[in-house]
């Protein structure tokens, strides 16, 4: 039986336990109602200090910060430090979500955290919910690269809408810096490090402000995007360590640098995007006309405005913070979309801040 049918209400008998208060049993049923939606209530980023901007890569590297600014509107990047870390600003930019937010750590149910390039293979997430205090949240990360923040924010609304849970913290953290090859010019200037929050709470269905969304999946192009665990199978040198018998001992496992098909991507980018896009707004029920802003996965300029060419958007509508930040995977879009400078986009604060006061959020497309 859903929740919505059953009886939650508590027992005489468990209202009599601890002096009068409800068992933990009874409280957990109660947080668990079903059916609700969401909204937006904080958001927080964080950018590593460490600069470099296309001069600095021309010293090392045959290019120029013309031929790197007209290919994908990328003039500068961050990159992380020695005492920085993806974990270090997943906190930093979660807590600026909280304080926004006016949440305590220690309310927030859930954590995930949208990586692909962990501190720890075991997950970060657990590290960085200790670090925060959210002692009562369950923390695990979610991987999907470019797609992962988008990921992470569907995920957050169906734990909301279908396990009940109050305030869930969406992380999107990325250090790709490490896995780089700095003496490709295809791809090192590509790349930026960053992390973005976002607090998502429950609200009524009345209130929920996710209007649609479309997530697709396509291993086929995984030879023109990857960074693959390179490791080579050694065999044992004496007999003495594996009591005489033959053994071949794994290698020790180390990741290759990110290895990239630019054209591939970029064809199936503009072809892919449009397609959900246009999916997600079917289920809202509006259409591109409708759109007051799109935001799409900052990854190259030249891309975003093909999709906004095909979707009929106007490049006026289309968000990008790829000239100072390059292309960071999945965390900035959250940056990009609450903190945008109210002189770069002069309705934007506007909105921004009537999103905030009203305690929600409008995700009108989703692209993935």
């Amino acid at each position: 039986m859903s929740a919505e049918n059953r009886d939650v209400s508590p027992t005489s008998s468990e209202l009599k336990q601890n002096e009068g208060e409800p068992s933990s049993h009874v409280l957990a049923e109660q947080r668990r109602r079903v059916g609700r939606g969401s909204r937006l209530v904080g958001s927080g980023s964080a950018v590593p200090k460490h600069l470099i901007t296309n001069e600095d890569l021309s010293k090392f590297v045959d290019t120029s910060d013309e031929w790197i600014s007209v290919r994908t509107g990328i003039r500068n990047r961050r990159v992380l430090g020695e005492e920085e870390s993806v974990t270090s600003l997943s906190v930093e930019a979660s807590r600026k979500a909280l304080e926004m937010a006016n949440v305590k750590p220690e309310d927030v149910d859930l954590l995930l955290l949208c990586t692909s390039t962990p501190d720890d293979l075991f997950g970060s997430a657990p590290q960085v919910q200790k670090l925060l205090g959210c002692h009562n949240a369950l923390a695990f990360d979610l991987t999907a690269a470019c797609s992962g923040f988008v990921l992470g924010l569907v995920t957050a609304t169906r734990f909301i809408r279908g396990g009940g849970y109050e305030n869930v913290l969406v992380v999107g953290s990325d250090a790709l810096s490490r896995y780089v090859d700095w003496t490709d010019r295809g791809t090192c200037i590509l790349f930026g490090d960053a992390s973005g929050a976002l607090l998502l709470q429950a609200a009524t269905d009345d209130q929920d402000s996710l209007l649609g969304f479309d997530l697709r999946s396509d291993g086929n192009g995984h030879k023109h995007l990857h960074v693959t665990v390179d490791s080579v199978a050694e065999s044992s040198s004496s007999g003495a360590e594996t009591n005489g018998a033959a053994f071949l001992q794994p290698g020790k496992a180390s990741y290759e640098c990110l290895q990239m098909n630019g054209k591939e991507v970029f064809k199936f980018a503009v072809r892919a995007v449009p397609q959900v896009v246009e999916g997600a707004l079917q289920e809202a029920g509006i259409t591109g006309n409708d759109v007051d802003w799109l935001l799409l996965h900052q990854a190259n300029q030249r891309i975003l405005d093909s999709v906004s060419d095909r979707l009929h958007i106007p490049s006026e509508k289309v968000i990008s913070n790829l000239a100072n930040y390059a292309r960071t995977r999945l965390q900035l879009d959250t940056r990009t979309w609450l903190n945008r400078d109210k002189q770069e986009f002069p309705g934007l604060k506007l909105w921004h801040q009537k999103t905030i006061k009203d305690g929600t959020f409008q995700l009108r497309t989703a692209s993935v």
